[in-house]
């Protein structure tokens, strides 16, 4: 008897493992996840796009007559001073070429470009004027819009006329830049000219030959006419530009990234073959926007802004013109921002949704959100610092499903 109750208890021993067993293997695991934390932090909101570099201002050395040119020195790189490097030895078809009114013509070509720029410096002055009186207005449409006296459509119009006087401005400078360029480029052609035309005679040059001296002080960007050979007059044959002090950045940007940017906002320049990122700022963002194709054959709308740098010339040492680089155009920052990371958000509807793990479970919330940067994400409401959220949520998560932090390496 006592026999048959130790087997019957043992049994139900047996049993009651066997089931719990069951029971514990077939429970539903905690499902592993990445997580991450809602913190205060420093955060960047940037326009991430290539761009190359230029020198603002190229000087194009032509020949001042028709003649035969001597095989050119210099090379790429060089540094040259202006009116004491030679860069090119000229003999001329006929010497009688460089006569006086060849030279009247290059003083009279100096005279056109200072009045262009003349002309430029007072529609920049007008277009200065319309801002202030522009602004004036918004100021005064603000005031009346408080009182109820005007509508909001009037508000809007005078918003936009100072926004177009602003643009005016922007254009009447870059404008100003180009007959600046354009007026050193004929000084310098007319000091080329005296130089060349003053020893052309000299005891130590062969007869009737001419020098032609460097017009700026800079480098040799690149020689165009290398060899000796016959060249008629205003034919190039070399470029020269200070790297130094001239040296900037051609941003393309589409163009609705364009309009986010304005002039003095920060720009780090990375990838450009040194060690450590440079300092730049937006000089301006051209109004004159152009169609390019990119290399899916997508057609796109692209606008030119134009980076100049911050950083002492030692510290972007390599850098020429046409080089590649790559910028961030700081848009927005904020020092002491709660954010989360962007990849914790998922779509729900029309909203932004996170999964708050708590107590061992994921739970489904709403939030509202701000700026995004692909990394971070700034958060307006329904979250707070310290909590945790999954990262990556799969489809098969669902609200209040248990899970538990994945394991690192």
């Amino acid at each position: 008897m006592a026999l048959k109750r130790s087997r019957y208890v043992l049994t139900l021993i047996v049993v009651v493992l066997v089931v719990t067993g069951l029971f514990i293997a077939f429970q539903p695991q905690p499902m592993m996840v990445d997580t991450g934390v809602v913190s205060y932090s420093p955060m960047v909101d940037t326009i991430d796009e290539e761009g190359r570099t230029r020198v603002h201002n190229t000087y194009v050395v032509s020949t001042p007559f028709a003649g035969r040119m001597l095989r050119v020195d210099v090379e790429p790189g060089d540094h040259v001073t202006v009116g004491e490097s030679i860069v090119a030895h000229m003999m001329p078809s006929n010497p009688d070429a460089l006569d006086s009114r060849s030279r009247e013509q290059a003083r009279a070509a100096v005279s056109a470009a200072e009045a262009s720029l003349r002309a430029a410096q007072a529609e920049l002055n007008k277009a200065i004027a319309d801002k202030e009186l522009a602004s004036s207005e918004v100021d005064r449409a603000r005031q009346l819009k408080s009182r109820d006296a005007i509508t909001q459509t009037e508000l809007d119009q005078a918003v936009r006329a100072e926004r177009a006087a602003d643009a005016t401005v922007q254009t009447a400078e870059a404008t100003i830049d180009i007959r600046e360029a354009e007026l050193a480029n004929e000084r310098a052609r007319l000091i080329s000219f005296n130089q060349q035309t003053l020893p052309t005679y000299s005891s130590e040059l062969a007869e009737g030959e001419a020098l032609v001296y460097a017009p700026i002080s800079g480098q040799v960007l690149r020689v165009l006419q290398r060899s000796e050979t016959t060249l008629s007059v205003g034919t190039p044959i070399l470029e020269i530009g200070n790297i130094e002090n001239d040296l900037e950045i051609v941003v393309e940007l589409l163009s609705s990234d364009a309009v986010q940017v304005t002039r003095g906002q920060r720009v780090v320049v990375e990838d450009w073959g040194g060690i450590n990122p440079l300092k730049g700022v937006v000089k301006h963002v051209e109004p004159w926007g152009f169609t390019k194709y990119s290399a899916l054959g997508v057609e796109e709308q692209r606008v030119n802004a134009i980076v100049r740098f911050t950083d002492p010339f030692l510290k972007q040492t390599g850098l020429g013109h046409g080089f590649r680089v790559e910028t961030r155009i700081v848009v927005w920052e904020d020092d002491n921002a709660l954010t989360v990371p962007s990849s914790a958000l998922f779509r729900d509807g029309a909203s932004w949704a996170v999964f708050v793990v708590k107590d061992g479970f994921a739970t489904q919330r709403k939030v509202e959100i701000g700026r995004n940067n692909g990394v971070q994400a700034q958060v307006l409401q329904g979250l707070e610092d310290g909590e945790r959220v999954v990262l990556y949520p799969s489809s098969g998560l669902v609200n209040q499903t248990a899970v538990t932090q994945r394991p690192t390496d």
